[in-house]
């Protein structure tokens, strides 16, 4: 009888141990499971956090890119002009970035059907007006367009950047042709004279602050204008198609008004380019 329940005793323990020993290998194959599930998760968080990251502060598009503050660039302020009011000579091509860069230089290449005509752009002097025409050249917004305005009494200038062809005068006035917003003037040459020195190249602007747009006008003769108008950069070549269409004359159609008329000798811009920032 004893050695009948002692067998039956260690039957039953036998069996237990077997059964403790299968419930402790499931719970080890259960933890390892938790545990590999619980490092994908981590790594899947990390990735993604990763291409956030990336994606926020790395992105390939510079007109998205947050360099508010950051040295080497100044922020710029583009206004649009209401949609309403708008006349037909306005050509909407958008805004430029509002971050630009504040060093280095560009080339600024005047193709016209005279000759090509180029200059040098200091970005630190005018990034914005530099920026705005980066922007508005990459929109073809000059290509085809007439310098529209000479004047050779009094001022020596050559006045282009109105893709209408439309301007009346040196100043961008209510009718006259120019992109869909304006900026800030900069680099006024309040100390210099004469303020305008052959050579030079400026916008035109309405008179008021602010209203800096598109149209330019080349001095091809020292100009002692009010130094009211931001200037943009220097002729580095082309000068002679210049005074060629000075020496033309102009036809007196704004004689009465702001001086000066159509250049006899037609100056078409059939390309204007911006080179890439250099330095």
């Amino acid at each position: 009888m004893t050695s009948t329940r002692e067998r039956q005793r260690a039957a039953a323990r036998a069996r237990l141990e077997r059964e403790m020993a299968e419930r402790a290998a499931k719970a080890r194959k259960r933890r390892q499971t938790q545990a590999i599930v619980g490092a994908a998760a981590v790594l899947l968080l990390v990735v993604a956090g990763s291409v956030w990251l990336a994606t926020t502060l790395g992105g390939d598009d510079d007109t998205k890119q947050d360099t508010a503050g950051a040295p080497g660039f100044a922020q710029c302020a583009y206004t649009e002009a209401p949609k309403e009011g708008r006349t037909p000579q306005i050509k909407d091509v958008g805004l430029p970035p509002a971050q630009q860069k504040n060093t280095g230089t560009q080339t600024m290449t005047i193709d016209t059907n005279l000759g090509p005509i180029t200059a040098k752009i200091d970005r630190a002097a005018v990034p914005c007006t530099a920026g705005s025409f980066t922007h508005l050249a990459s929109k073809g917004f000059f290509d085809n367009s007439k310098c529209h305005r000479l004047v050779t009494e009094g001022i020596k200038v050559l006045q282009c950047g109105d893709p209408s062809a439309t301007g009346k005068g040196w100043r961008e006035t209510d009718g006259t042709g120019g992109p869909a917003y304006n900026l800030a003037e900069e680099n006024l040459p309040t100390d210099k004279r004469p303020a305008y020195p052959d050579g030079v190249i400026a916008m035109a602007n309405s008179g008021q602050p602010g209203s800096t747009g598109s149209q330019f006008f080349i001095v091809y003769g020292d100009s002692q204008l009010d130094p009211n108008y931001t200037v943009l950069g220097t002729v580095t070549g082309g000068m002679d198609l210049v005074k060629q269409v000075a020496a033309a004359g102009d036809d007196k159609a704004f004689a009465q008004q702001a001086g000066g008329g159509h250049p006899k000798k037609e100056v078409v811009i059939t390309k204007l380019a911006m080179s890439d920032i250099q330095g």
